[in-house]
C-alpha cells in the first residue's frame, strides 16, 4: 500500500483513480501529473516502484496545494470573506445557501432538518 501526502492509497486500483484518494486530486489533475512524469495511468499502485512513488511525492509536493494545506486555504477564504462583510461571507456566517440558490423549499443540507411542533395552539385575541 502506497502512501503518499499522509493519504493510504487503496492498492488493487489504477494509479491514475488511486490519486484521486488524496483531497485537492481529481481526476484531471491526477492525470497531468501522470503525463509529467511519463507514467502509464493503467499501472496498479501495488506494482510501483518505489522510484515511481518518489516521483509522485516531489511533484505533488512542490507543484500543488492537497490535504492540510488547501483546507487551510479554504478556511481563510471563507473567513476573509465573512471578516470583510461581504453578501457571500454574510451567507456563509448564517449556514445558508452561498451561491444563489433558494430557499423557500429546499437548501435542507445547509440550514438543517425542518422542526416541527406538534399541536401548537394559538394564543387566542382579546
Amino acid at each position: 500500500m502506497a502512501r503518499i501526502a499522509g493519504v493510504d492509497l487503496p492498492k488493487n486500483k489504477r494509479i491514475e483513480i488511486g490519486l484521486t484518494y488524496i483531497y485537492g486530486i481529481g481526476i484531471s489533475r491526477s492525470k497531468k501529473i501522470l503525463n509529467t512524469i511519463q507514467l502509464n495511468p493503467d499501472i496498479l499502485i501495488r506494482n510501483l516502484t518505489d522510484k515511481q512513488i518518489i516521483s509522485i511525492r516531489n511533484i505533488l509536493s512542490t507543484e500543488y496545494e492537497i490535504e492540510g494545506d488547501l483546507k487551510r486555504l479554504e478556511n481563510l477564504n471563507i473567513k476573509r470573506l465573512m471578516d470583510t462583510g461581504s453578501y457571500r461571507g454574510r451567507r456563509h456566517r448564517l449556514g445558508l445557501p452561498v451561491r444563489g440558490q433558494r430557499t423557500r423549499t429546499n437548501a435542507r443540507t445547509r440550514r438543517g432538518t425542518k422542526k416541527t411542533i406538534a399541536g401548537k395552539k394559538k394564543a387566542p385575541k382579546k
